[in-house]
């Protein structure tokens, strides 16, 4: 971390520190109406033994549940550190500037009605967190539900939530109040602790960004947990998650994934969503572990908490009965995982004491007979194997005699495997019983995670190595290189924009653009009559292929405009008038500005490069398989501008088509090398032209190792700054 990152750092966790460690709370609105929210945020707080004075606001009481209550924030006599607001909306400005008088440094305001509601709810936020910045102080909220800190000497529950939850390396922000609730049930009902809880509501000043970097620096908190509806500012999120990732393991559920989910989550926080695809590539390359649902948000986090960090992707499975152990292994290979074969010694080792009946090979299954003695050797030797990088034990009862034998057997052989070799290894297990089996599975210096069903600890240990290897790898670089034709590029967008404010740019400009970042094309040029094609096609040397060249027909091969292998002057002559007579048969040839006349490129594999602007994010950029294949297949990898090397490599290996880059059946190989190269290019080139909404070279022919990789055809599109852009 540099310097002015830690700098930066330092004062968002200074300025969060009063949310989380107050002396003293004023909660303005406490009521004695039950049915009130201030009512129950006073009662959750005494009830939850908070540490530090509490002091009521309500001008027309002297006293609520037994403490002395004051008309306004200005006539509590001592300091104030955190005012916790639930007032009607119109009287919290009044709320802020008798805060502001009193020298509260943090606020949280419950009050809805703000941004979430409608146009004059979002201008009221606005000037809100104007106020409260240009006095100095922080918010949480508005319309949000509160916080939550479990430290034994703080005990703050500033909600209305009746759940208060165990102490735990568990800090998480969630975007709804409502979900906080159940979310707060469910953790509490699985036994999972809690360092802190936010609800940080519209998100008006304090933002799950500050919220990471002031856990990032917490040491009472080892996993954080994200439920998202909308960023901010996802650069400074992507800035923040990749340092905070490399020592502290973030999860997130994202809310909004379709186009229904994203039209309830703008009305629920007045959030601009982003598109779905952005959300995936940003928690790619920051290294955020994406959780399909909140169940699955908890499954992971017990593990990340509870367990070693998997170092590979070799898993044994240890099991009594032969179905789970099965779908347990095809939930792994469904994973990224593998379930290798042990070595003879282990099998040898296995042999002495489990019956002939018992498979030994992996899964290992010790059949419906095994007893706890089984369990505990089994679970023993395995850890202790080399070949192993993590073990899922499953249990099935399979008589009356109950779990409770079976469970210290585990913790028996998993305390043996670690003693003998096995500590940095993380073990799973799933125990299909009735009654708290997590509770069972507490050893002294560890909890064992229990999951329901095989295929859970599979799909959570998937997700852990993949964290696991964004973890390891180092970091990648952003070129930030500019090359001396970039004027001569910002000059054609420059024109255009003032010519034409937004559209598709012709040929001609769109290969000054890719010249001038040195994008390869191969020799090429454009001919506006059928002589001049032939005249350029002599120069290039045949045979050539001829394409239309149109701002206003974008798909050419559907009207005929793709004429490939010419290989004379008559071949030319011919495939111009082709494309001409195609055209007027379509009243189109007006549609026509010419012909781009390009050397043939034979062999390689068709792939397609590409940008999207999204509204939240920037530059989305694309690579696939190209012609028709990315449409039909959808083999299609996003990630983020400015992309780093390490992004475009694993960009390129995480299409399914891959194959076909290795060299596939006698197919040649491609040119990685000079892949990754075009689409560092491409990256670069939206960075410094933001002006670009959409560009699609397609296709993007690369040619064995050593021969390059080249545009055969590309199209731009420009939009004027400030204009709304989409996917």
């Amino acid at each position: 971390m540099s310097v002015d990152e830690r700098k930066t750092v330092g004062e968002t966790a200074s300025s969060l520190r009063p949310f989380f460690h107050p002396d003293t709370v004023a909660v303005v609105g406490a009521s004695r109406d039950a049915t009130k929210i201030g009512s129950r945020l006073l009662d959750e707080m005494i009830r939850t033994d908070f540490q530090g004075e509490i002091y009521p606001v309500n001008p027309n009481a002297t006293e609520i549940q037994g403490l002395k209550t004051y008309p306004s924030v200005r006539d509590i006599p001592n300091g104030v550190d955190l005012a916790v607001i639930a007032v009607p909306r119109e009287a919290v400005p009044g709320v802020v500037d008798d805060c502001a008088a009193r020298g509260v440094r943090a606020l949280i305001v419950i009050t809805a009605g703000f941004a979430e509601t409608n146009p004059e709810g979002k201008t009221l936020q606005q000037q809100l967190a104007d106020k409260v910045r240009g006095y100095g102080m922080r918010m949480i909220g508005p319309n949000c539900m509160g916080l939550l800190n479990t430290d034994p000497s703080v005990r703050l529950n500033a909600s209305f939530s009746p759940v208060f939850p165990p102490r735990g390396p568990l800090a998480m922000s969630s975007q709804s109040g409502a979900l906080g609730l159940a979310i707060l049930a469910l953790a509490a009902k699985r036994g999972l602790g809690l360092s802190t809880f936010v609800s940080v509501g519209n998100k008006a000043d304090v933002s799950g960004n500050d919220l990471i970097e002031y856990w990032e620096s917490d040491p009472a908190t080892k996993v954080i947990l994200l439920y998202l509806e909308s960023f901010g500012n996802p650069r400074r999120f992507a800035q923040i998650a990749r340092r905070v990732g490399q020592e502290k393991p973030i999860v997130a559920v994202k809310g909004g994934r379709s186009l229904a989910g994203r039209r309830a989550a703008g009305s629920h926080t007045a959030a601009l969503a982003a598109s779905d695809v952005a959300v995936d590539a940003l928690f790619r390359q920051t290294g955020v572990i994406r959780a399909e649902a909140l169940d699955e948000l908890f499954d992971i986090a017990v593990a990340l908490s509870s367990q070693p960090l998997i170092q590979g992707r070799r898993i044994g499975i240890v099991t009594n009965a032969g179905g789970p152990g099965i779908l347990c292994a095809d939930a792994c290979a469904a994973a990224g995982l593998t379930v290798p074969e042990v070595p003879e010694e282990t099998q040898k080792a296995l042999r002495g004491f489990l019956p002939a009946a018992a498979s030994i090979s992996n899964p290992i299954d010790m059949v419906a007979s095994a007893g706890p003695g089984s369990y505990t050797q089994t679970i023993a030797t395995l850890l202790s194997c080399n070949e192993i990088d993590a073990l899922i034990v499953l249990y099935i009862p399979l008589d009356r005699e109950g779990s409770l034998p079976f469970a210290t057997a585990i913790q028996e052989g998993v305390a043996r495997g670690r003693a003998e070799g096995g500590r940095g290894k993380p073990v799973l297990a799933c125990v299909m019983s009735e009654g708290d089996t997590q509770a069972l599975l507490a050893l002294p210096e560890e909890t064992i995670p229990a999951y329901a069903f095989p295929e859970t600890p599979a799909r959570v240990l998937g997700k852990c190595a993949t964290y696991s290897e964004w973890k390891s790898s180092p970091p990648g670089v952003v070129s930030t290189s500019v090359s001396a034709g970039v004027q001569s590029a910002r000059r054609v967008v420059d024109r255009f924009i003032a010519q034409t404010g937004s559209g598709w740019l012709p040929a001609a400009d769109v290969e000054t653009i890719l010249e001038a970042f040195g994008v390869p094309m191969p020799p090429r040029g454009i001919a506006a009559t059928s002589a001049e094609a032939v005249a350029l096609s002599e120069r290039i040397g045949f045979p050539v292929a001829l394409k239309l060249v149109s701002t206003r027909i974008l798909h050419k091969s559907e009207v005929g405009g793709v004429q490939l292998n010419l290989p004379d002057a008559d071949a030319v002559e011919a495939a111009f008038a082709r494309i001409q007579s195609e055209l007027s048969s379509r009243n189109q040839l007006e549609s026509m500005d010419g012909v781009l006349v390009q050397k043939m490129i034979s062999g390689g594999v068709e792939l397609m490069a590409g940008v999207a602007a999204d509204p939240v994010f920037g530059s989305l950029i694309a690579f696939g398989l190209g012609g028709i294949h990315v449409e039909i297949l959808g083999d299609v990898q996003f990630r983020i501008a400015p992309l780093t090397d390490k992004d475009v490599r694993e960009m390129v290996r995480s299409i399914r088509g891959f194959k076909l880059l290795e060299g596939y059946r006698g197919h040649a190989p491609a040119d990685l090398s000079a892949i990754e190269d075009v689409l560092l290019r491409v990256s670069r080139m939206v960075e410094l032209l933001p002006e670009i909404s959409e560009l699609d070279l397609n296709p993007l022919v690369a040619l064995p190792p050593g021969q390059g990789c080249f545009v055969l055809d590309a199209r731009v599109h420009l939009i004027a700054p400030g204009k709304p852009q989409s996917v």
